[in-house]
């Protein structure tokens, strides 16, 4: 039996188009009644079995027989003979062949199916020979290892991310973060937050880092040792300058921080406790050991220290004004600066802040003030008096540019050039962290506050003769 596939029908009325597969034992179209034969439909349902004759389009009278003229053995014989004599094309697939399946029911005739060619068969490429790794350069930096870090005394108490931050020099935040959530950091063998407090003698594992290494050439901070008013082996105070930030950052490679570390190289532990504007000079707490530093720095969250600034402000302060009780908002400008501004009390962005203003001494032009500031607020002093109308002499950020100019070339006040802001911390009152003891430090006005308020003109008389 062979295949005499030759009816094509067509979508009619929505019904996919047909190929009629039937199978019959005459040359001319098997479409019979009587004879059931199975074909494939070409829609989107796959293929089904029908009778021949339902196929559209097809006539078996109108169709002349196949292999006219022939025996009716050609088919059977011959064709087949012929079709496996032909050689596979090289390259290419085997060629297109018809396999015989039986059928499924009882007087059913068998199904021919026309199988698909085989794909051609993709030539392989020859593996490329294993490649060595490149050797490394003898300047090459090694590839970074596994560190475990012992916490000594005077990181006791502090936080993971703290400690990991300061033992990672050049390490980004997100990095240390990161590492810390995905449980690559271990602190005696066992996962810890950013949050957890590490004791002395405990092992931090630190998982391979390449951090950027520093520039050989970059030259480090210089060291140098600033006024001393007070130091012990928990903690010291000096006397900083104006004109000198306490740490690096933000355009500044290094403040009083850093060059107190390389003037004292066997420190172990050197901290700041608070910070003061790099325009302020006055009195600096440093902390040299952890459990100070955590005591100290309570102290000021608690707001059981004391903290005076002598300023000098322009124009006569009014005397009634001596509690400010103004929130403070802190915000970057389109320069990217940082700056602070005084907004209601019930702003949701707004941080209460508390100033106590005492008038010391009143001048023609300008008023000396005590202010001792009972919370700790970025440019606190600064906003506070700037709101009161009364801006500090010299800021370049919240004061009077012209007025600032003309005691910069010494115009405002003759045979005195003054360049710097008028911002002293002059008194500081804390518990020491060890014995408890109440300790308080004055710093005197630096020469050039000093030399300032000696020309100034002294406030004209207001009582009556």
């Amino acid at each position: 039996m062979t295949a005499a596939a030759h009816c094509i029908g067509r979508v009619r009325a929505g019904r996919p188009r047909t190929r009629c597969a039937g199978l019959g034992p005459f040359h001319a179209c098997p479409c019979r009644r009587d004879a059931p034969v199975t074909f494939r439909t070409a829609g989107p349902k796959g293929r089904g079995r029908l009778p021949c004759h339902l196929s559209v389009g097809c006539r078996p009278r109108d169709r002349q027989p196949v292999n006219s003229g022939k025996s009716n053995t050609y088919n059977a014989n011959v064709k087949p003979r012929s079709i496996r004599s032909q050689p596979a094309p090289k390259g290419g697939s085997a060629p297109r062949q018809r396999t015989t399946r039986p059928a499924a029911g009882a007087g059913r005739a068998a199904i021919v199916v026309a199988s698909r060619a085989a794909p051609p068969v993709a030539l392989k490429r020859p593996a490329a020979p294993p490649t060595s790794p490149p050797a490394r350069t003898p300047d090459a930096p090694p590839p970074p290892e596994v560190r475990h870090l012992t916490v000594d005394e005077g990181s006791a108490g502090q936080r993971l991310d703290n400690f990991l931050l300061r033992e990672l020099k050049g390490a980004p935040k997100t990095l240390v973060y990161r590492v810390i959530r995905s449980g690559e950091v271990r602190v005696n063998k066992g996962r810890a937050h950013a949050d957890t407090r590490v004791e002395a003698g405990d092992i931090v594992r630190v998982p391979p880092l390449r951090l950027t290494e520093r520039d050989p050439a970059a030259a480090p901070a210089p060291a140098r040792e600033f006024p001393l008013l007070f130091e012990d082996e928990h903690l010291l105070v000096i006397d900083k300058p104006a004109g000198v930030a306490v740490h690096g950052g933000s355009g500044v490679s290094f403040g009083v921080i850093e060059q107190l570390r390389q003037a004292r190289p066997e420190a172990k532990f050197l901290e700041l406790v608070h910070r003061l504007d790099r325009e302020t000079s006055g009195l600096l707490l440093i902390a040299k050991k952890r459990s100070a530093l955590v005591a100290l720095q309570e102290q000021f969250r608690q707001r059981e220290t004391g903290k005076t600034y002598a300023a000098l402000v322009i124009g006569r302060w009014p005397a009634s004004t001596k509690v400010i009780d103004v929130a403070l908002h802190k915000y970057l400008d389109a320069a990217g600066e940082r700056r602070v501004r005084a907004v209601p009390q019930d702003a949701e962005e707004g941080r209460r802040s508390i100033s106590i203003v005492h008038v010391v001494k009143t001048f023609a032009d300008f008023s000396l003030l005590d202010v001792t500031i009972k919370t700790g607020r970025t440019h606190q002093i600064r906003v506070h008096l700037l709101h009161g109308g009364h801006p500090i002499a010299g800021d370049d950020k919240y004061g009077d540019f012209a007025l600032n100019k003309s005691l910069a070339r010494g115009e405002a006040v003759p045979g005195c050039r003054f360049e710097r802001m008028f911002l002293h911390a002059r008194r500081l009152a804390f518990d020491h962290p060890a014995t408890g003891e109440r300790i308080e430090l004055a710093a005197p006005l630096p020469p050039a506050c000093m030399a300032l308020l000696e020309r100034l003109p002294a406030a004209p008389s207001t009582i009556a003769p």
